[in-house]
């Protein structure tokens, strides 16, 4: 992490994939509240529109005029060159639930939010409790042992992973390949792997899936591919494909935004002693710890890619159709229009009506599942380490340069 820079005299929009508004993201939301709104930035795709300020995101996220499936309109940005065909198994994750729109995408979340409701969030509760706790075990024996331990590799990232292998279903003997996928598909859509990833690992992993669903149908168990499968609406069931580009999303989300949602927990609290000590001597406060960090520190801070459905005005900027557009919602929940000392990480924060699910129909499926991974995770390590701290210098911390998310490379601490 870097020293925050002065950018009082920035002239231009930020590179939103740049070293510089990775390492200094609150900055640069400041800037664009103040003085670009709706500010024309490089991104991914190119180039795209990005809102910043709070009420602007949420309209943007709400707007009948702004799409997400990119068939519908012509795009200047594809991913891949026109002379490099996409794998079947590709396009069903680029268009899957998140990158649908009515009524396709009512139908859709229905049809899951039945699955998703099957495995009971009680049972996931106890389930999680026991999971962390021997989590813990080893990495507390670790710290002891090493001197330290990356509380992401030992114990942020393993808790989604497990989840996702219980509510979908995956046997211990599919557990590899299955890991392998979700490593492909959470590290391998930047940079020059991209290529590899959508021609060879995502439709190794559609294979995997394809197999699972033909198992399940012979077997059905309590699991949320088993939901997928027999979930039905008005006489209408997910498809095959519909089923794959499913697991596809869960994977995706599920795992992202709780790896980052718990190490960015823990990272925030340890920069801000006077909120962790309030937190510990009041454990009823995890509630609202989580919703602060949400705001604070969201682990995605640039919505999903969407497209202006037709010419669109804001704040005089004219956004031309097809145009890339997309909302930040780290800046948003920053937005001193609308959170008081926005700067402020403050565990008691009340109201707290930050985005950092998202808003409108896109707003995240499994939100109440990741609060609860990361009060669980929490609430067990500070429990079992009073004496928790950094084993680096807070400035030696390195954000993943992943755009869009906002997360740690590492965490190295010190457990007892």
């Amino acid at each position: 992490m870097t020293t925050p820079q002065t950018f009082t005299n920035l002239k231009t929009p930020p590179d939103l994939t740049s070293e510089s508004f990775n390492n200094n993201k609150h900055e640069y939301y400041k800037w664009l509240r103040t003085e670009a709104p709706v500010a024309h930035c490089d991104y991914v795709t190119g180039k795209a529109y990005v809102v910043s300020r709070y009420e602007d995101c949420v309209a943007l996220l709400k707007d009948s005029r702004v799409v997400r499936d990119n068939r519908k309109i012509d795009t200047s940005s594809p991913l891949l060159p026109s002379f490099i065909p996409l794998p079947k198994s590709t396009e069903l994750i680029l268009h899957s639930m998140i990158g649908s729109d009515e009524p396709d995408h009512k139908r859709l979340r229905s049809l899951v939010h039945q699955a998703f409701t099957r495995k009971s969030m009680s049972e996931l509760s106890d389930r999680i409790d026991k999971l962390t706790n021997n989590l813990l075990d080893e990495a507390e024996a670790k710290s002891k042992a090493e001197g330290s331990v990356d509380l992401k590799e030992a114990y942020a990232l393993p808790i989604p992973v497990t989840v996702i292998q219980e509510m979908v279903g995956v046997s211990d003997a599919d557990m590899p390949k299955f890991y392998e996928g979700i490593e492909a598909i959470v590290k391998g859509f930047s940079g020059v792997r991209i290529i590899l990833t959508m021609l060879w690992d995502v439709p190794r992993l559609s294979h995997l899936l394809r197999d699972m669903i033909d198992r399940k149908r012979e077997n059905p168990g309590n699991d949320m591919l088993t939901g997928l499968i027999q979930a039905e609406e008005e006489g209408q069931k997910l498809s095959e494909d519909e089923i794959v580009s499913m697991v596809f999303l869960i994977i995706a989300a599920g795992y992202q935004t709780t790896v980052h949602l718990i190490t960015n927990s823990v990272a925030t609290l340890l920069q801000h002693p006077d909120q962790l000590a309030k937190l510990r001597a009041n454990p009823d406060l995890i509630e609202s710890a989580v919703e602060e960090i949400l705001r604070f520190t969201s682990p995605v801070c640039l919505t999903e890619l969407a497209y202006a459905g037709e010419d669109m005005v804001l704040h005089d900027v004219s956004i031309p159709k097809g145009s890339v557009v997309t909302a930040c919602i780290g800046a948003a929940n920053q937005d001193p229009a609308v959170f008081k000392n926005p700067e402020v990480f403050d565990i008691e924060r009340s109201p707290n009506k930050h985005i950092g699910f998202g808003s409108g129909i896109h707003a995240c499926l499994g939100a109440p599942l990741a609060r609860m991974e990361a009060k669980i995770a929490l609430t067990n390590l500070l429990k079992r380490n009073p004496n928790l701290r950094l084993a680096v210098d807070p400035s030696e911390l390195k954000f993943e340069p992943t755009p869009g998310l906002n997360s740690y490379q590492r965490l190295p601490v010190v457990l007892g």
